[in-house]
């Protein structure tokens, strides 16, 4: 029997675990609560977290905690993965796509078994491997 799917970690659900002002915080550390294994996520997603608690007056390094616990786990590189990331952008250039967005999307294709743990509509919209949809767990 196969295991639970793999959770691709956007920014959204991270960066409202940490403010708890934040109108998912509760739905997402219940979320963070229940993961076994470590997220997988992407350097893109790191930057955006950081950058957007820092904004909020929150601190980024508490979101670097988790990667350091091994909570969180990045699991792609860019670097490897540039040319898909790009034909993402073409394919996405009317919704706009994020680099995280169009590596996350990437990332569920590498991770065939896996939903993408965001508050983000737009991953109703996006589609791996051309035609599929992606699984993902967000409340919206």
């Amino acid at each position: 029997m196969s295991g639970p799917a793999t959770l691709l970690l956007d920014t959204g659900p991270w960066v409202a675990l940490h403010c708890r002002d934040d109108a998912f915080h509760a739905w997402s550390r219940e979320q963070f609560g229940q993961t076994r294994g470590p997220l997988l996520t992407c350097e893109a997603v790191v930057a955006e977290t950081c950058f957007l608690l820092a904004r909020g007056g929150h601190d980024p390094a508490k979101a670097l905690a988790l990667l350091a616990r091994g909570v969180v786990r990045v699991a792609m590189s860019l670097g490897d993965e540039i040319a898909p990331v790009q034909a993402l952008f073409q394919r996405y250039d009317n919704v706009p796509a994020s680099l995280a967005d169009a590596c996350l999307v990437r990332m569920s294709e590498l991770f065939a078994r896996s939903r993408v743990f965001t508050l983000d509509a737009d991953f109703h919209i996006y589609r791996r491997h051309g035609r599929r949809v992606i699984p993902v767990l967000s409340p919206l």
